[in-house]
Parts: C-alpha cells; sequence; structure tokens
C-alpha cells in the first residue's frame, strides 16, 4: 500500500534528491533572438537527455506567417529583432496572415530510452488540446492554453502551449519537432527537467497517438438525433465506435481530447464511450452519452475545469466542438490491452469528422506509434463564397503599380529568404548547443 498521497502538494514539503536543468530555445549567443527556425521538411531535436530523469513541463509558443504582398520594412533589420511584427498587420506596411494549417503540418515527436520508435506522435497543436487548428484559451492539471482574444478561435492563431504531464526516463528522452509544412517555423520553447542519481523501477512510460476518422462511417445521418428510428438500434460489441485508441501493453489510459466538426446541423453527441479490457468482447466500461464521458449533461456548456471541459463549443464557432477529458485521479488500468472508444452518435448513425488525441502509460517495449500523412490531418474550414469581378480595364498608371508591387515583392522576398536561411542556421548550432549543455549538467551531478 502507498503512503498517504491525498494531496500532491505533500511533495513540496519533503526534500528531493535532484537536479533541476531545462533545454530551451534562448539565444546562445546571448542576444534576444530566443526563438529557433525549422525549415520546411526539417526535424529539430529539441531536447536530448541522458537519464535518469523526468520532464515535469513543457512550454512552447510559435508563429508561421503566410506573406501576401511585399512589406515596407528592413527584412534584415526585422530578421534580427524578436519577432513582434508577426502580431499584427500595420496596414500598408506588412500584409501577412498566420497559417492556418501549421498546428495539423508539424508534429511533436518523443521517444524513451533504446527504443527505435516513438511513444509520441501528434500533431502539434493536438497534442496541447488545440483542435481543429484553432486555438482557445484553457486551464486544466495537464494542459494549459493561453491565446490573445483577437487570436481565439481562428485558425492558426497564436497560443502559449503547457503541458505538465510528467515524463519519467531512466536512460534517455528525446523530443523532436517535425516541420511538414511548406514554410518554416519559428519556435520558442522550455523542455523543464529533472535528473537523478538512481534509476527509477516499475516505469510506466508517457505515450500519445492521434487519430482522425473523416467522416466516420454512419449508417443514419438522414436521421435526427435522438429520434425513435435511431434509438430503436442496438449496439452492444461496439463494432463500429470510433476508436481513441487500441493499443497492447500494461499500463494506464489517462484521458484524450476531441475535435468534432459537425454537419448535420442537430447535434453531435448522444454516442456512448465503450471501453474494452484485456481483450473482451463486450466492454466492461459502458458510458451513457457523449456529453456524460466528458463530465457534461443535457448537452456540452461553455466551461472548463481541471479534468474536464469544453474548448471550444459549437455555438462559439458554428459545428465546431473541442472537449477534453483527463482521468488523473481516476486512471483506466489495463494488464494486456485496451481499446478506449465512443460511439459517434447513438450507434453509430452519424458521419462527422472526429480527431482525436489520446494520453496513456505504459511499460517499455511498446509498438511505436505512427500518425496519418499529412494531407489528411488537415482541418476543415468553412468557406466564403467571394464573388468574382469582372475585368477591369486597367490605365497606365494602374499597370505600373501592380509591376511596382510585383517586383519590390520578389526583391523584398528574395532578402526575407535569405534571412530565414541563416536564422534556420543558428537552430542546427543550438540543438548541438542544448545536447552539451544537458551532458555538462548531467556529468557534474553525477560526479558530486
Amino acid at each position: 500500500m502507498r503512503e498517504n498521497q491525498m494531496t500532491f502538494l505533500k511533495n513540496l514539503t519533503t526534500i528531493s534528491e535532484a537536479r533541476s536543468a531545462r533545454a530551451s530555445s534562448w539565444d546562445q549567443s546571448g542576444r534576444n533572438k530566443d526563438y529557433w527556425l525549422i525549415n520546411p521538411g526539417k526535424t529539430a531535436t529539441i531536447a536530448e537527455i541522458d537519464g535518469p530523469g523526468c520532464i515535469n513541463h513543457i512550454w512552447m509558443t510559435t508563429f508561421c506567417r503566410k506573406i501576401i504582398g511585399p512589406s515596407i520594412q528592413d527584412p534584415v533589420l526585422g530578421a534580427n529583432v524578436a519577432p513582434v511584427t508577426e502580431m499584427e498587420n500595420a496596414i500598408g506596411v506588412n500584409w501577412e496572415i498566420n497559417d492556418p494549417d501549421y498546428y495539423r503540418k508539424v508534429l511533436i515527436k518523443m521517444t524513451w530510452e533504446d527504443q527505435e520508435g516513438p511513444s509520441v506522435l501528434t500533431p502539434l497543436g493536438d497534442f496541447f488540446c488545440i483542435g481543429h487548428s484553432m486555438p482557445a484559451s484553457f486551464s486544466s492539471i495537464p494542459f494549459h492554453i493561453s491565446s490573445r482574444p483577437q487570436e481565439e478561435c481562428t485558425f492558426g492563431g497564436t497560443a502559449s502551449m503547457n503541458c505538465y504531464l510528467p515524463m519519467p526516463f531512466n536512460s534517455k528522452a528525446k523530443i523532436e519537432i517535425i516541420n511538414e509544412n511548406d514554410r518554416p517555423l519559428g519556435l520558442f520553447f522550455h523542455i523543464d527537467y529533472e535528473i537523478y542519481k538512481e534509476k527509477m523501477e516499475n516505469l510506466a512510460y508517457f505515450h500519445a497517438k492521434w487519430h482522425r476518422e473523416k467522416p466516420c462511417d454512419g449508417w443514419g445521418a438522414d436521421l435526427a438525433v435522438n429520434t425513435p428510428e435511431v434509438n430503436s438500434v442496438p449496439n452492444l460489441d461496439g463494432a463500429e465506435n470510433y476508436v481513441f485508441l487500441d493499443v497492447e501493453g500494461k499500463g494506464h489510459f489517462v484521458g484524450c481530447n476531441l475535435s468534432v466538426a459537425h454537419f448535420q446541423g442537430s447535434w453531435w453527441g448522444e454516442g456512448d464511450d465503450m471501453i474494452f479490457i484485456d481483450g473482451e468482447e463486450y466492454p466492461s466500461i459502458n458510458g451513457t452519452g457523449s456529453e456524460d464521458y466528458f463530465n457534461h449533461a443535457w448537452g456540452m456548456q461553455k466551461n472548463t475545469s481541471l479534468y474536464s471541459g469544453t474548448i471550444i463549443h459549437e455555438t462559439t464557432v458554428q459545428g465546431y466542438q473541442v472537449s477534453y477529458r483527463f482521468h488523473i485521479t481516476d486512471p483506466i488500468h489495463f494488464d494486456k490491452h485496451i481499446k478506449v472508444t465512443m460511439e459517434h452518435g447513438h450507434a453509430n448513425h452519424l458521419s462527422d469528422d472526429w480527431a482525436s488525441t489520446a494520453y496513456w502509460y505504459q511499460t517499455l517495449p511498446s509498438a511505436p506509434v505512427s500518425i496519418q500523412p499529412v494531407e489528411e490531418r488537415i482541418a476543415l474550414k468553412k468557406i466564403q463564397e467571394v464573388p468574382q469581378a469582372k475585368p477591369f480595364p486597367m490605365d497606365e498608371n494602374m499597370k505600373a503599380a501592380k509591376e511596382t508591387s510585383a517586383k519590390r515583392h520578389e526583391e523584398f522576398m528574395k532578402e526575407k529568404q535569405h534571412q530565414i536561411d541563416l536564422n534556420a542556421a543558428r537552430t542546427a548550432e543550438s540543438e548541438n548547443g542544448n545536447y552539451q549543455l544537458a551532458k555538462k549538467v548531467w556529468e557534474e551531478y553525477q560526479q558530486k
């Protein structure tokens, strides 16, 4: 029996034999260019740490912008300051937009010990509960998002992203960011961890997996939710349920987030959670409805709490929903296998777009986590219909204005790309700097 652990704050009253450390994107020249730039198709190792140790906190913020037209700013000077001009467009000065898709095009990957494959591989945004690539501020025990009000619930809006789930390891931890986008990613980050002198026993390692069905395979999307016809169909074995997690091993499931784009115009829920433990044919854990699983009732409400809540409500952004449920005090244990599922509409009659991130801990070795290709990850968007203007007869001044703008844009982008290349080159040096710093801290601590 464990000692009384009624409050985790009690740990603050006990001295630990540990050394605290951090891997970050700090400017290792001592200047103020405190971000890394990861070029398209490139991977950056943001932390590679020898153990024993435990990652206790991850903070990140990002920028990824698409330049629409030329800027009157000096691209050289602009590349040598903190990217504050990325925040707003000054009319007539710069013309840029947030890349709407990069939260799904960029991946976070984590590998523990000597495993060949990753234990975590998810889109960067969804890992931090940013669903549909639309950030919205919320606070929970394991995750916290702080988004600027003018960018909340917008595709590609900026945000501060935090994760507090502990990630222990005995010999090595490696965290990578993979940029599968077609434009550079700017990344600020902290990886806060501690190292120990003695290895830990009976470790359960952190895992996370992303999954999407676009759409779910429903049999009656033309039937209204919660009607007698739909409710008359039984579902006992969950054969066609949406699957959050299906994994072999020994461990415990600690929660998930779910993003839904609903098409029918009613509501997306009424599906029961059905969780299968250790290969059982029929689930021993049965729920009573989607909103009930997320600890809501009578539909979903616009609120968040420590362990469950709604980050984006379908009435805030019409047809979009992002919710979470964390089993921190009630983990779901498994010895050999777990399958976590939910009906998409009662008896799976709806055909909505569902995407989820599942979080769990289990022993190693474990099967490597895989992910769907980038083209299958992009969030669906409502498209505004833009009328086509008829051809306008341009005079010489108009033609000259367009030609001058095109030439200025070409020159601006040429120098902008040069500055991007210079900044991206710093990333490789910083990767090695972070690794050498972590190695130095480990060696000095072990010698004490």
